[in-house]
């Protein structure tokens, strides 16, 4: 949350400690009194096959070293075809630049593949800022990432990630270019080292060769007008289908990293940001014709309190996903040859205002038996978003916002393609609802609130049966910060927190009722931490028990269900719950 009020020495104070924990310093400056960390903990908690020890007596507090940081999503399935490794990334980031490296295909793996699978390695040593990074084959996103905070001696972190879709982009040579935005200087001495491999799985008995797009598309020409991205796309003739990847974080080092808690600046409200409504919009020559909710991802000094995240981050902060638009029903304008405006907007971004990183990429399957579509596009309908606020609040005294806002769109196009008239409608449903309160001088912050974003893209083929493909993510977050002053020590204060957080996606594909396929996946995390602020680092008592648990099910018309849970638990930098089934 937001920075409180803080006297001028306390705030010289805390610049000294976020360089002696690491804490970003947005986040750091933004974390109630937190529950005891739970009695003793039974001996028979064991870990995962394959992973690393646990123990059943964890520290009192943290020391000056903690466990790796582990995340519970379940690793990428992969065939049990030959593979080839192809290193990308090897690389050293202590400052802003951006790093290139070439990439060429696996002679010994030629494609079409089977599987194509992103492993990232990570490690970091000494005092360091969480930092934000990116990775682009052919100036296409590929990942977008924000890095664990170290420890003195050092951690590791390991991110995999399913990238066939990406495999049109990798048949030939490319240039990979990679960020991670780092400072290193006599204060912040962790420099970030980072390798990338990809492994090619080649096709055979039960793997097939994958299903992807014909084509990967970056965003051409792109510049900013404002906070909006803006640029030109040119689609082949014959596209069918064209589906968008959105890659929207509010960055890191301002009130933008905490937009799910913004308030009007008459409340008095440390980050006077607006109301606490984010949308990501694409538009196509002017024309709305995308809307999305993006994810409230929370970085790993986030909440004012590293030690929520050290050795567990929140859901998806390894790997922040992108957020999924289908453009479709706009190919009938698109597939005329021409390049096209494509404006990215975050609405309710205060005007004059950044702090947005968008980054789309564009996937596009073309018509084998016609080398140009035609076809109709309708007007899109739904209007602007519904957002209703109360708020309350003025100086340094208590105040809330509240908030209920939806959002409705709708689009239908038709395309008459060498299969007869396919003809595609897309509907989307946003909700947010929020409970943002904070008491004097926000010296106590709590905030309860949860997103819902529905899409539906329903297909059909003439006069048949439609093909229906859902879409739900729900993410909840619930939390109280609190920052006092620490009895007995003139400007030190005690940060707590407690939070709660939750994402959720459920996938489904049916035909005229019957279910084709389904997958359902949730990551939550639950927290609380404490620590004292403005004293010498031995002094700081820091104490954490953290947890996360990420479950999986998948079921294919025809065959068996499968499922994955996993649950972490860590107390003061040390796993002592580690289990899979």
């Amino acid at each position: 949350m937001r920075t409180p009020r803080l006297r001028p020495v306390t705030t010289a104070i805390l610049g000294v400690v976020l360089a002696l924990t690491g804490a970003t310093a947005a986040s750091a400056l933004s974390a109630a009194p937190s529950p005891a960390l739970s009695p003793a903990l039974s001996p028979a908690l064991s870990p995962a096959a394959g992973t690393a020890s646990a123990t059943a007596t964890p520290p009192g507090e943290f020391a000056s070293d903690w466990d790796d940081p582990r995340t519970p999503e379940p690793p990428v399935t992969v065939p049990g075809t030959r593979h080839c490794t192809v290193r990308v990334v090897d690389d050293s980031f202590a400052d802003f630049a951006v790093h290139t490296s070439s990439y060429t295909p696996p002679p010994g793996c030629a494609g079409p593949w089977s599987k194509v699978v992103m492993r990232l390695s990570g490690s970091v040593a000494g005092r360091q800022f969480d930092r934000l990074g990116y990775l682009d084959v052919a100036g296409v996103r590929m990942l977008t990432l924000s890095t664990p905070e170290p420890s003195i001696d050092g951690i590791r972190w390991h991110v995999e990630k399913d990238v066939t879709d990406l495999a049109p982009l990798l048949t030939g040579p490319q240039q990979v270019s990679m960020s991670i935005g780092n400072v290193v200087d006599a204060t912040y001495t962790g420099v970030i080292h980072v390798s990338v491999d990809l492994d090619f799985y080649t096709t055979g008995h039960g793997a097939p060769v994958a299903q992807t797009s014909d084509q990967v598309l970056p965003l051409v020409n792109s510049t900013r007008d404002g906070s909006d991205l803006v640029g030109a796309l040119t689609v082949p003739r014959n596209s069918t289908r064209l589906l968008a990847d959105v890659f929207a974080t509010g960055s890191g080092g301002g009130c933008e990293e905490f937009w799910d808690t913004s308030a009007p600046a008459s409340t008095g409200y440390s980050c006077p940001d607006g109301l606490p409504y984010r949308e990501v919009d694409v538009r196509i020559d002017g024309q709305l014709a995308g809307v999305a909710a993006p994810y409230p991802v929370v970085y790993t000094g986030g909440w004012s309190n590293p030690f929520l995240w050290y050795t567990i981050p929140s859901p998806k902060a390894f790997d922040i996903p992108s957020l999924g638009y289908d453009l479709t029903p706009y190919l009938a304008r698109l597939d005329d040859g021409r390049s096209h405006e494509v404006r990215l907007s975050v609405v309710g971004l205060p005007a004059g205002q950044g702090g947005w990183t968008l980054a789309p990429r564009f996937r596009v399957w073309r018509d084998a038996g016609r080398s140009v579509v035609t076809g109709t596009t309708g007007a899109p309908s739904g209007g602007d978003p519904a957002v209703k606020s109360t708020v309350t609040g003025t100086g340094d005294q208590a105040g809330r916002v509240d908030l209920d806002a939806t959002r409705d769109f709708a689009v239908t196009g038709t395309l008459f393609t060498s299969r007869g008239p396919v003809t595609t409608t897309v509907t989307r449903s946003l909700g947010n609802t929020s409970r943002h309160s904070w008491t004097d001088g926000e010296a106590d912050d709590s905030l309860t609130a949860s997103w819902t974003d529905t899409q539906v893209v329903e297909a059909r083929h003439g006069h048949g049966t439609p093909t229906v493909e859902r879409t739900v993510h729900r993410w909840d977050k619930e939390g109280v910060l609190g920052f006092h002053p620490h009895p007995g020590a003139d400007g030190a204060y005690d940060v707590t927190g407690d939070l709660a957080i939750t994402w959720g996606e459920d996938r489904s594909l049916t035909r005229g009722g019957a279910r084709l396929s389904s997958r359902s996946e949730t990551s939550s995390y639950d927290g609380r931490a404490s620590w004292i602020y403005g004293v010498p680092r031995d002094q700081r008592h820091a104490t954490a028990d953290t947890s996360a648990r990420a479950t999986v099910t998948e079921t294919h018309l025809g065959g068996k269900s499968t499922g994955h849970d996993h649950r972490l638990r860590s107390v003061n930098g040390v796993f002592v719950l580690d289990t899979l089934h």
